[in-house]
């Protein structure tokens, strides 16, 4: 329109600009998913029963979280205000960060590791302090306890860690607690069934410590989206100021006590995991694979040039990778989820034929594998 001057172009704030984008590979997910570390059979048949009960009516109504907080607190041995229940653990890291990450304040993580830390971190301060773990990639702990500086804030630990699998002893996150009092020291035990140690005893004794939790893995709710943070109620009352009040959907509120109370089939589910994951090993050893040893519900490859050939012919089988290359320190690598006994053997079937196909050579890449890791040889097989 005439006489309107011309306006300059929207851009968003720097922080957004220069932050990393995640592209997880979202579309065209049909097969056996042995790619995103889900559950791969189902939810507990009490949780599948509960979702047949949801009303038209109880759709039109807003999510009310505290009771649930409640029940899930129990369930934990914490009290309600020690608890915030999140969509997913994504939103969970989010509110961390926003919470206590001032723009001039450090950040701290491994890598690789989840991307979302960065992600999140990196929205609200330029000072992302990132630790690259060696070619073992074990947790790099002496390193990591030395990058903490007053200027700390906010630290980051997955343990298992994805995508390598790899833990940090409760020693090891304790001592990482007591050397920076002044930082929240956020744990992520996405993969605790599957590992079985934790810290969340020491919440509330611990105070700069929280965890964080999610149901989308041993539970099986990933679609539902829901994850917890507990902590000190100190802090937690902080984290809690920063979130929507309606941040977690009402079918997930009515399903996770229910997923909560069916403790025998989380237990049935990461037993099969762990029984998986020993014949997974087995039979990648058998193929003369390198691989990192894992205490979670996947194993991170070693496959070399041939990373993307091999995710490529196994979805033509109709399963599922992940090719985690384009991580820090990971080039090359391919990660595979582990589920029931059923589809381990399908995974295992598809990776030998696929193996082939590609023309892979096998024994060179397992001995270059096991070559690796400066601080512990050990670490890869």
């Amino acid at each position: 329109m005439a006489g309107l001057v011309a306006s300059k172009t929207v851009r968003a704030r720097k922080a957004v600009l220069a932050m990393p984008e995640y592209h997880p590979p979202l579309a065209g997910r049909d097969g056996l998913r042995l790619d995103f570390n889900e559950n791969t059979l189902a939810a507990s048949p009490k949780v599948i029963e509960r979702l047949r009960q949801t009303t038209a009516e109880g759709l039109t109504k807003y999510p009310e979280r505290e009771g649930v907080e409640r029940i899930a607190a129990a369930h934990f041995g914490l009290q309600a205000d020690q608890v915030l229940l999140t969509n997913g653990v994504d939103e969970a890291i989010h509110l961390v960060c926003a919470a206590f990450l001032e723009e001039d304040d450090e950040a701290l993580i491994q890598t690789p590791t989840f991307f979302m830390y960065e992600v999140s971190a990196g929205m609200m301060t330029a000072y992302v302090k990132k630790v690259q773990a060696d070619a073992s990639l074990a947790f790099p702990g002496e390193r990591f306890l030395a990058a903490i500086t007053p200027r700390t804030k906010l630290i980051m630990v997955a343990s298992p860690n994805n995508p390598t699998g790899a833990v940090v002893s409760r020693e090891d996150l304790l001592a990482i607690c007591a050397a920076a009092p002044q930082a929240v020291v956020m744990v992520d035990e996405a993969y605790y069934h599957f590992f079985g140690e934790t810290v969340m005893t020491e919440v509330g004794k611990v105070p700069n410590l929280i965890v964080a939790r999610t149901f989308s893995k041993a539970y099986g709710l990933a679609n539902l989206r829901i994850g917890m943070l507990a902590g000190p109620a100190e802090l937690m009352k902080y984290v809690r100021k920063v979130s929507s009040p309606y941040n977690v959907n009402g079918v997930a509120l009515d399903c996770l006590p229910v997923a909560l109370a069916d403790d025998a089939y989380v237990t049935w589910y990461a037993e099969q995991v762990r029984v998986g994951l020993g014949r997974m090993m087995d039979g990648l050893r058998a193929l003369g694979v390198g691989f990192y040893p894992s205490h979670a519900n996947f194993v991170l490859m070693k496959i070399g040039p041939k990373h993307a050939e091999l995710v490529k012919a196994m979805r033509a089988r109709g399963v599922l990778l992940r090719d985690r290359s384009t991580d820090p320190g990971c080039d090359g690598y391919v990660r595979i989820t582990v589920g029931v006994e059923e589809h381990v053997e399908r995974g295992l079937a598809a990776l030998k034929e696929s193996l082939a196909e590609i023309g892979w050579e096998g024994q060179q890449v397992s001995q270059s594998a096991s070559r690796q890791g400066s601080d512990d040889k050990r670490e890869w097989e």
